[in-house]
């Protein structure tokens, strides 16, 4: 259950923050209502999630997948360029969630 809420955590930051870009400096109405309910949300289930998973594994997987997603929703709906830098330290962000899943004793599983 923690780590659908963790992964619930994501989803609503990811579109929070994509309704950033929209609420143009929160100048419009229902782009920065999004914003502050999906940062809202976000923070709750985050809140949620630390209750059994440490709070650094929770957070380096909370902002690692987050980034990487953003930059995917950015790529896609804002033209966003990608360059090779860009997906090698997306690339290598990945490479750290995986790491601290798979191979540290401190992940909660």
């Amino acid at each position: 259950m923690n780590w659908m809420f963790l992964g619930l955590a994501i989803v609503c930051e990811v579109i929070a923050t994509s309704a950033l870009k929209a609420s143009d400096g929160f100048t419009r109405l229902w782009p920065s209502v999004i914003l502050v309910l999906g940062y809202g949300a976000s923070f709750y289930c985050l809140s949620m999630t630390l209750r059994t998973i440490p709070v650094g594994i929770a957070y380096a997987i909370w902002s690692g997948v987050g980034v990487v997603l953003i930059s995917l929703v950015a790529w896609m709906l804002h033209g966003q360029k990608l360059d090779l830098v860009a997906m090698l330290g997306i690339a290598l962000i990945v490479a750290g969630v995986v790491v601290l899943n798979l191979f540290s004793k401190t992940a909660a599983h």
